[in-house]
């Protein structure tokens, strides 16, 4: 199956988080969390949306950061992605 984004929506693949600090502490499940940074997947059409024309930025492969609890979490075969508005990534990492 493929994930087929409409409007302004975009789906990302979150990058995988650290388990041990700069410093070299191991962290435990729990206390681990998610990180900001993820990898655009697939990017919607863009166009009219809520009454504005909405030109999408973002393109598949970018790197992006985008809000915290933001966006709605989707499990497709055994991958977790998330779908979020474009105006829910804060900025491109280049």
């Amino acid at each position: 199956m493929k994930l087929v984004p409409l409007g302004d929506r975009v789906v990302l693949k979150q990058l995988v988080a650290e388990e041990t600090t700069k410093s070299g502490i191991v962290l435990p499940g729990q206390n681990k969390e998610k990180p900001q940074q993820a990898e655009v997947i697939a990017v919607g059409p863009g166009g009219m949306v809520d009454g504005k024309e909405i030109k999408m930025e973002v393109k598949k492969g970018d790197q992006v950061i985008f809000q915290k609890y933001s966006g709605t979490e989707v499990k497709l075969d055994e991958e977790e992605f998330i779908i979020v508005r474009q105006s829910d990534i804060v900025a491109i990492v280049k």
